[in-house]
């Protein structure tokens, strides 16, 4: 009995010795993870650099680095160094976790932020018309932390208007809206730069094409009318000056002097001369009596026809209504009589003189009228839209 008491005794204390050693063997040395980047913050697009290196397995070897970026992106290496780009803004946690050869593991984070890029929202009308003010409204551009913004307007790339050889990089308006004036058609290209203060800047170009105007021509037919009632001496010059061409095309002209009717024969003798100076355009008639059994007047009279072709009709574009007008009527071979016109009332003779030397003459002059109707076509304009806005 002594002796299998002693044998019990023995194999439970061998149990209980194995039991223990077993224990040490299951023990698991866990890493210590160490963690930096570079940098900590960033602008909306940008990459940062991890560094897990320093991490220390304690025993045997690191095996593993696996990366949570935060953003939902996840990815495991086998060295303890990566990088990743960050294409939303906000605040970070990075979570690394390092696995050794025994199968423990150790986690560190770092908080990256990442600042949001301010999203532009420019609004430019659809049609833009020559002469028309252009609204840019960028006053729906967003910051994504809520920050306030700067704005930059260069509001044409063919202008340097701060004089530093660099079209592309003018300040021409720093408010949130804009009113740009148009004079004449083609196309106008320029840029908003938004910054945020904190680093985040963002460009957009921008291009307006500029329409010219559209107008309706048709040509109203008007005469021109002018009346004088004047007296001259003999050897005596009247004159008077006009421009009938002014915003009308010159189409004919037609003046008749007239001299009362002289108590004594033979009729007085005027002249009648026009002078259209830019043309070369020079005319005179010389007064003759009329049928005295008619009680007709001595008249001299001067006129012409077709001075010019008929404008053409139809519609037209151009940036503004006075360069269209200024094209109509100055087409080429339909410009006569646009300068000054110069008439001018020669008294040559006034007879009969007196006979008697000393004498007074009975007929020193004549009270005489002039009547000069000028012909002209004035354009009329109306705008009208473009066929595209009408559907």
């Amino acid at each position: 009995m002594n002796r299998n008491k002693g044998l019990l005794i023995c194999a439970l204390l061998l149990v209980q010795l194995l039991t223990g050693c077993t224990g040490v063997l299951e023990t698991t040395v866990d890493p210590r993870a160490a963690l930096t980047a570079a940098p900590t913050e960033i602008q909306q697009g940008e990459e940062v650099t991890f560094d897990a290196r320093a991490s220390d397995a304690i025993e045997g070897v690191i095996t593993e680095f696996s990366w949570d970026f935060g953003d939902g992106t996840k990815t495991s290496t086998i060295a303890g160094f990566t990088s990743h780009q960050y294409l939303k803004a906000g605040q970070f946690n990075v979570k690394m976790t390092v696995t050794n050869d025994q199968g423990g593991t150790d986690s560190t984070s770092i908080l990256i932020r990442v600042n949001g890029a301010p999203q532009i929202n420019l609004s430019i009308p659809e049609v833009v018309r020559s002469g028309d003010i252009i609204l840019l409204d960028a006053s729906n551009t967003m910051d994504p932390e809520n920050g306030p913004l700067n704005f930059m307007w260069d509001l044409n790339f063919l202008e340097d208007s701060d004089g530093d050889g660099d079209t592309r990089n003018d300040i021409d308006s720093t408010e949130e809206t804009v009113y740009l004036p148009t004079e004449s058609s083609g196309t106008i290209l320029g840029s908003l730069t938004v910054d945020d203060r904190e680093g985040g800047i963002v460009t957009e170009q921008f291009t307006i094409e500029i329409q010219p105007r559209r107008y309706k021509v048709s040509w109203v037919e008007n005469t021109l009318e002018w009346d004088y009632d004047e007296y001259l001496a003999q050897g005596e010059t009247w004159t008077d000056n006009m421009t009938p061409g002014v915003g009308a095309r010159i189409i004919a002209y037609d003046a008749v002097l007239q001299l009362d009717q002289d108590l004594f024969m033979p009729p007085d003798n005027f002249t009648l001369s026009l002078n259209i100076i830019d043309d070369g355009h020079r005319r005179s008639s010389q007064t003759s009596p009329g049928n005295i059994t008619r009680n007709e007047s001595t008249t001299a009279e001067l006129n012409a026809s077709n001075l010019n072709p008929a404008g053409q009709e139809g519609v037209f574009d151009a940036d503004n209504i006075d360069q269209l007008l200024e094209s109509l009527l100055n087409e080429p071979g339909a410009r006569f009589g646009q300068g000054e016109w110069v008439w001018t009332i020669v008294a040559q003779n006034a007879d009969p003189d007196s006979l008697v030397p000393g004498a007074p003459d009975p007929d020193g002059g004549n009270d005489w009228t002039l009547t000069i109707v000028v012909t002209v076509l004035t354009p009329v304009l109306t705008e009208v839209a473009y066929e595209n806005q009408l559907n």
